[in-house]
């Protein structure tokens, strides 16, 4: 099945909303001026209208596998990202330097780009952009864990997208346990940098990102896609795309029903295997 996008999109400027700006999210903010210039020069009218949203300032641990340096520390992620962007590419996006709640305001998103780590954190999104009081087009979700994770494009069941056989299921519908505040792995992020970087491997987040704005751009560009999502494993150079199929969803979300635990955060591998899915939460 092959997922078109709506003529709308090519005519006015596409609202981005990335809700996270640490690992995976300034990944994300480097590479969306890069898809912003491509579409213009593929004649795209506006492009892209960015806003960055996130509470966390820098820390010191951030600075080692974060692109924050020490004179940064301290500073709202968010602030510290869009002057970087805005500076160098003359552009005018925007950072929302607080959290994402249920109380945010949002500026009616087109797309949003999830890059929280945590579970509850998610949930969050999923209430906010689910229901008739909202018209999110996509909501773009991205995982890791220490050798990999997931991306998943979907388009929340709201006012903008009505039920539908063919509507892209979220991460929420199609992987409940990763809004699943009670599943929240204990361990808290570390205030270690030696610690940071035993838990996860590097260049982990930027090849995630890159190939979620890789399928973003393909449907910008190009109006559709075949796949809406995929698992990436550093660890095996592999990567395993989920397919707009709603045989895939059903089997993706039969296993959700059957399984019975969640492995941990650091499982070596995010490929289906069988009927059993290794999820990363972040």
């Amino acid at each position: 099945m092959t997922h078109q996008l709506d003529g709308e999109f090519l005519r006015r400027a596409i609202r981005v909303l990335v809700v996270g700006c640490g690992g995976n999210g300034s990944a994300i903010a480097a590479g969306l001026p890069y898809l912003h210039q491509a579409m213009l020069v593929a004649g795209h009218p506006y492009g892209l209208d960015v806003t960055l949203m996130d509470g966390d300032v820098v820390s010191a641990t951030n600075c080692v596998r974060q692109p924050f340096s020490q004179a940064e520390i301290g500073h709202y992620k968010a602030v510290v990202l869009v002057s970087r962007v805005n500076l160098f590419w003359g552009l005018n996006w925007k950072a929302e330097p607080q959290h994402f709640s249920e109380k945010s305001a949002l500026d009616r998103p087109d797309v949003v780009i999830g890059c929280v780590d945590t579970r509850a954190a998610r949930a969050v999104i999923a209430s906010r952009i689910t229901g008739w009081t909202s018209d999110v087009s996509y909501w773009l979700d991205l995982g890791n864990h220490s050798t990999g994770g997931q991306f998943l494009l979907g388009q929340p069941w709201n006012a903008r997208n009505r039920r539908s056989s063919i509507r892209l299921r979220t991460v929420a519908e199609l992987f409940p346990e990763l809004v699943d505040p009670a599943r929240e792995d204990a361990a808290q992020p570390s205030c270690s940098a030696v610690e940071a970087l035993e838990r996860q491997e590097p260049f982990v987040n930027q090849a995630l990102a890159y190939h979620a704005l890789a399928l973003l751009a393909h449907l910008l560009r190009y109006g559709s896609i075949e796949h809406h999502g995929a698992f990436v494993n550093l660890g095996s150079n592999r990567v395993q795309p989920i397919t707009t199929d709603p045989i895939v969803w059903k089997r993706l979300q039969r296993r959700g029903q059957d399984r019975k635990s969640f492995p941990p955060r650091n499982s070596v591998s995010s490929f289906i295997r069988g009927n059993t899915a290794v999820l990363a939460a972040e």
